[in-house]
């Protein structure tokens, strides 16, 4: 299986958010994640980098528009 674990890097700081992640779609929002058994969870946030071979995605929070 090809799920992905989300990270949210602040302040050079990474918390595991989501595992088993299946689906990241932009949003004018932020970035929703989804599973196959939990509903989408929506983050403010933007995405800094998708690393394929580790299955892994890092999000930075999102800047607030002025």
């Amino acid at each position: 299986m090809c799920q992905a674990r989300v990270y949210l890097v602040r302040d050079g700081q990474e918390e595991e958010v989501l595992r088993d992640v299946i689906l990241l779609e932009r949003t004018p929002q932020g970035v929703r994640l989804h599973t196959f058994f939990e509903e989408p969870r929506l983050l403010a946030a933007e995405v800094a980098q998708v690393d394929l071979l580790k299955h892994t995605v890092r999000l930075v929070p999102k800047e607030e528009e002025r």
